[in-house]
Parts: C-alpha cells; sequence; structure tokens
C-alpha cells in the first residue's frame, strides 16, 4: 500500500467525532417545529415492536434535499452528514403489525406526500442529541419521544395514492407499480417500511426495507434482460464518490453477477463478495444490502439498453469514507458509473486489468477474493450462440 491507512482513517475519524459531537448537540428542546423532507423512520430494536416516527428539521421551508438521496449527486460526505444531523426523529414504540390508527395514518400521508410537509412535534423530554448510524441508512441527528404530533399540508402523489388504496397489490407488485411509474426509490422504500404496500400490511424497519426495495426491483429486471441478446464487447464503468471507488465490467456471458468490497483495517485489507447466476441467489449476501444495491443500477442500464451481460463490481472503500452514510450511496454510485462513457477493452482479463488499474489493489487480489473465472466456466449452450 503506497499510503498509511490506519493513520489516515484515525485522523478523519477524529475530524468527524468533532464535528459530530458539535452539530449532534445543537439542537436539544422538548419540541420541534419544522418542514419533513417528507420523512418517516421506522428502527428495528426491539423487533417485533419497534420505534416508528417522522424526521423534522427545526427549519422552514423546502428541506426535500436532506432526505433525497437522488439529489446528492455531487455533494461531499461533509454536506449529507450535515444534511441528515438536522433531522430530528420523533419516536413511539408501535407493534409491526399495528399499521391503523391516527398516528400510523398520520405518517403515512406523510410518506406518500408530493411535497414537504409543516409539522410541529412535542416530546415527552427534550430531544436526546445522540447520532444514529447504522451503516445502511443514512444517519440522523436527535431522538425523542414524541407526546403528540401535527402533520399540516399533505398532498399526495397520485400513483402511491392509489397503490396503497389497492389492498388486493401483492407487496412486490405494488413496488414495482411504483418503480415503473417513475417513483423514487428513496421514497418507495419509505411507503414500504410505513405499512403501506401489499395484502398483509405490517411495519417494516428502514434498513430492511430498502434491502428489500431493491431486491423486489432486481428480480423483475433479471427476468426481462435473460430474454436479450448478449452484450458484443468488454465494457469498463467506473466513478468515485464520497471516499468509494467503483468499477464494472460487463463481458458477454449470460447472466452471472458478482461483487467484491475491499476496505482498510488497521494496515490490514479486508474482502468481502458473494455472486450469483441466472438462477439468483438463495441466501442472504455476504456483504448485505451493498449487493442488491449494485445489482440494481447495472441492471436498469442493461434493461435501457436491452441488452444481457455477465457483470463484475469492485468497490474500493478508501479511510475516507470514515462515516457510513448508507447504502443509497451504492446505488447511485453504480447508476452514476453506468452513465459515464465505458472504456471498451479486448477481452475480459484487459478488462479487469482497466478496472483495477483505478485501484490500489491489484487484479490478482481481486480475483483471489472472488468466483467470477469459476462462474464463467459453467457455461451454458447458449453462450455459444
Amino acid at each position: 500500500m503506497s499510503f498509511d491507512s490506519q493513520n489516515i482513517r484515525h485522523a478523519i475519524l477524529a475530524k468527524w467525532h468533532e464535528s459530530i459531537s458539535k452539530h449532534g448537540n445543537l439542537f436539544s428542546s422538548d419540541s420541534v417545529s419544522g418542514t419533513s423532507p417528507p420523512s418517516v423512520f421506522v428502527g428495528s430494536y426491539d423487533y417485533p415492536k419497534v420505534f416508528v416516527g417522522p424526521m423534522v428539521p427545526p427549519l422552514h421551508g423546502d428541506t426535500s434535499l436532506l432526505d433525497s438521496p437522488e439529489q446528492w449527486k455531487g455533494k461531499s460526505l461533509e454536506d449529507i452528514v450535515n444534511f441528515r444531523l438536522n433531522l430530528v426523529r420523533g419516536i413511539q414504540k408501535i407493534p409491526i403489525d399495528q399499521t391503523d390508527g391516527r398516528y400510523i395514518e398520520n405518517l403515512q400521508e406523510v410518506a406518500m406526500s408530493s411535497k414537504p410537509i409543516d409539522s410541529d412535534l412535542i416530546f415527552q423530554k427534550a430531544t436526546s442529541p445522540n447520532i444514529s448510524m447504522d451503516g445502511e441508512s443514512a444517519p440522523f441527528g436527535p431522538v425523542g419521544e414524541i407526546k403528540s404530533a401535527k402533520f399540516s399540508g399533505t398532498t399526495s402523489v397520485k400513483s402511491i395514492e392509489k397503490t396503497y388504496y389497492d389492498k388486493d397489490l401483492k407487496a412486490q407488485d405494488a413496488v414495482l407499480n411504483l418503480y415503473n411509474s417513475g417513483i423514487e426509490i428513496s421514497k418507495i422504500q419509505k411507503c414500504f417500511s410505513i405499512g403501506m404496500l401489499g395484502q398483509k400490511r405490517k411495519l417494516v424497519p428502514t434498513k430492511w426495507s430498502i434491502t428489500a426495495t431493491d431486491d423486489i426491483i432486481c428480480k423483475s429486471l433479471t427476468e426481462d434482460i435473460l430474454n436479450y441478446g448478449l452484450i458484443d464487447s468488454y465494457r469498463v464503468f467506473s466513478y468515485e464518490h464520497l471516499g468509494n471507488i467503483f468499477t464494472v465490467v460487463l463481458f458477454p456471458h449470460r447472466w452471472v453477477y458478482e461483487m467484491i468490497e475491499a476496505w482498510y483495517s488497521n494496515d490490514i485489507i479486508g474482502f468481502g463478495s458473494d455472486h450469483e447466476d441466472a438462477r439468483g441467489i438463495d441466501h442472504p449476501p455476504k456483504i448485505a444490502g451493498a449487493y442488491f444495491a449494485a445489482k440494481l443500477g447495472v441492471l436498469e442500464y442493461l434493461n435501457r439498453h436491452k441488452i444481457q451481460a455477465g457483470a463484475v463490481i469492485l468497490r474500493e472503500i478508501r479511510p475516507e469514507y470514515a462515516i457510513p452514510v448508507g447504502i443509497w450511496q451504492v446505488r447511485e454510485g453504480i447508476r452514476e458509473a453506468m452513465n459515464q462513457n465505458c472504456v471498451v477493452a479486448d477481452n475480459f482479463d484487459h478488462a479487469l486489468f482497466l478496472a483495477s488499474k483505478k485501484m490500489s489493489i491489484s487484479k490478482s487480489e481481486w480475483l483471489s477474493h472472488g468466483n467470477i473465472i469459476e462462474l464463467m466456466r459453467q457455461k451454458t449452450i447458449s453462450d455459444f450462440f
């Protein structure tokens, strides 16, 4: 390695802890009045009873940027963390099967709103200034137990409202209807989480709804691309943001997919990976939600161009990514990579060389921690035509 990753990471973490401590203590009150982006959050602690509530900044106006990952392209890690620290999370403890009642219905109206919502929360006591980060969902600021909550100015997105009232629709079909009607994935995830979709509705922790939504969409897109002809070239895409470097290699092959991640810890490089063939993956991925979030970005590209390919994604997580801001950054990072001009390689080996050339990890290291070569050997008759 050409740098001391441990010292870099410790320096960056010290900076972030100082920043978070400073911003996290800015708000402590027994009430908050502001405009929700709109945003709701469902925790996973003590499942099947979970903490549910809105997220509201002590700000009025257009606050949509605070909870819209699709709009965060080009923003710095510090920008995004500061967006999120402005969000005060109100909570009430609710059983997951309790999706009626005025409180949850209010939150469902918030989730389906087409614009930010004026909100007034009164808490049982002053909010705790602790910051919450779990790596799957974006972080947020202080937390307070809600005594009362009022919302005004909700305007429903028509396609979401229609799906909400269709209680004969399965959750998977509801997700796909919203996705195909152009609803942003981050908004679909909120609707899924707050118990608005499907026949047997329940509250779903936000970090689970994020992965479930990505997985549902991926399965549908995979079914489509299996009907397309194979790509006729070896293409390499890349993108870097928020201390993450992504490269994607597409190659002529029936759908196979592998994602390999590498990160730095105490001057040691750690690796994680998982893979699938055209039958999909039959177990929870070893690299968790990043697996589906990245796959979605690639499948969208293949469907847009009506082609089929094998895909390898390499993700190098640099020490600069000291504060995890959520799986959304993988999805949006891969989407942006696929929007860049690709480099056409001579063959698969050359493509992997070009992909790894942009990183501090060699091609042989990536290959030694993956299974893509073995997957490619499992050829079918259709691969020769």
